[in-house]
């Protein structure tokens, strides 16, 4: 197989593995998705091969990510226990009237919550106003899924580089 057909398998493969679930996604699938994406049958016993080599490859990174992930969750709680005061750590657990656990306060009115919304865990972002004597969620804000949290991290470098690029033309 050609450097060049590598290349592109590859660079396929991978980009149909980063927008899958990977709890619904198999190899079958990604050999199939990847074939249709770039006109090249892969289901040659080589090819499947290979695939199946990225697929590896990319599932070691993946649990690589999560266990450092784990490595700085378990640095951030010990730095919440060793009394840190940024946004989220070296303070006790603050819950909301309606018990979500608040991670960050933005500002007066704004903050950043975990909350369990019909079986699932939303990250919200929303402002709240005061009414007789409780702080109350307003419709101004947004609740993020797992996926959808998971996403708009991974994508954070490219929201700060283009604020980066608004910034400079001021």
């Amino acid at each position: 197989m050609e450097k060049e057909t590598k290349e592109k398998i590859e660079k396929t493969v991978r980009e149909i593995l980063n927008e899958s679930d990977m709890k619904e996604m198999t190899e079958f699938k990604v050999r199939q998705l990847a074939s249709e994406r770039i006109g090249i049958d892969l289901s040659e016993k080589s090819h499947k091969a290979f695939v199946r080599s990225v697929v590896e490859k990319f599932l070691h990174e993946e649990r690589a990510r999560e266990y450092e992930k784990s490595k700085v969750n378990k640095e951030e709680e010990e730095e919440e226990e060793d009394g840190d005061k940024d946004c989220g750590k070296g303070r006790n657990k603050e819950f909301d009237d309606d018990g979500d656990l608040i991670i960050c306060r933005l500002s007066d009115k704004r903050r950043v919550t975990i909350q369990e919304f019909k079986g699932k865990t939303l990250v919200s972002i929303r402002e709240y106003y005061k009414k007789d004597g409780k702080e109350l969620p307003t419709s101004k804000g947004i609740s993020l899924t797992d996926e959808q949290w998971s996403t708009f991290k991974k994508n954070i470098p490219a929201i700060e580089n283009a604020v980066k690029k608004m910034e400079s033309r001021v």
